[in-house]
């Protein structure tokens, strides 16, 4: 490991009180977007009962072009991570169920909701789990593509004692002009840590899908690594 604490690399930019956590553990830390993303333009229905969201850039798409949808008319909201559910409750949204994984909510809305529709909107480069098994099993799924995701290749000159990452898509950008192969990844979700085991073997995975976990999971992993 290099001098103090180490240096960790995220591959999304961190507010202010989420950098503290890494300089209050003593890790230097270097940060950057590793995917760029793009509002898209879309059309929905004017109301809506059942919603799903992935993701905060679907919301924050739909306060851009469609905020009379967060009036009032979108009955049931559906949610994949803890952030997601913090930004559809911040915008007045009912929320009624949340999930850490795409796959966990897909299969509860089998189990208890099979006979109804869904909006589901999303990003040009969502993950298949949700409307694979959804359709699977014949239900009506509208998916509604509400910004696109673009990689937002960035080349470093330094080897990193962790990068954070928190999507496979920042996993994708990364590599394109980066090794894996020194340091640990350390990853939001079970999807992203699959796409970062494509290149090292060195990953592992925070306990919730949300930023301060990850940093907490990096903090607790490379201080174990220093006392070894």
């Amino acid at each position: 490991m290099s001098q103090n604490n180490g240096t960790i690399l995220s591959t999304k930019k961190l507010s202010v009180a989420q950098k503290e956590l890494f300089l209050g553990a003593g890790f230097g830390l270097v940060e950057y977007n590793a995917i760029k993303i793009q509002i898209l333009n879309f059309s929905a229905p004017k109301s809506i009962k059942n919603a799903i969201f992935s993701s905060k850039n679907a919301i924050k798409a739909i306060k851009i072009h469609r905020p009379d949808l967060f009036d009032n008319n979108i009955e049931n909201c559906f949610s994949v991570g803890e952030s997601t559910t913090m930004l559809l409750a911040k915008n007045g949204q009912k929320v009624t169920k949340t999930a850490q994984y795409a796959s966990e909510l897909a299969e509860y809305l089998v189990k208890t909701h099979k006979n109804e529709a869904f909006y589901f909107f999303c990003g040009t480069e969502r993950l298949e789990e949700l409307p694979a098994t959804l359709k699977k099993a014949k239900m009506t799924l509208f998916e509604i593509k509400a910004y696109k995701t673009e990689l937002n290749l960035k080349q470093f000159h330094q080897n990193f004692d962790g990068i954070l990452f928190f999507s496979p898509s920042g996993v994708r950008s990364f590599v394109q002009q980066n090794e894996l192969s020194t340091g640990i990844a350390i990853c939001i979700g079970k999807t992203t840590a699959s796409e970062a085991k494509k290149y090292t073997e060195h990953v592992v995975v925070a306990t919730t899908t949300s930023v301060e976990s990850v940093i907490a999971k990096a903090v607790k992993t490379l201080k174990e690594l220093e006392k070894k």
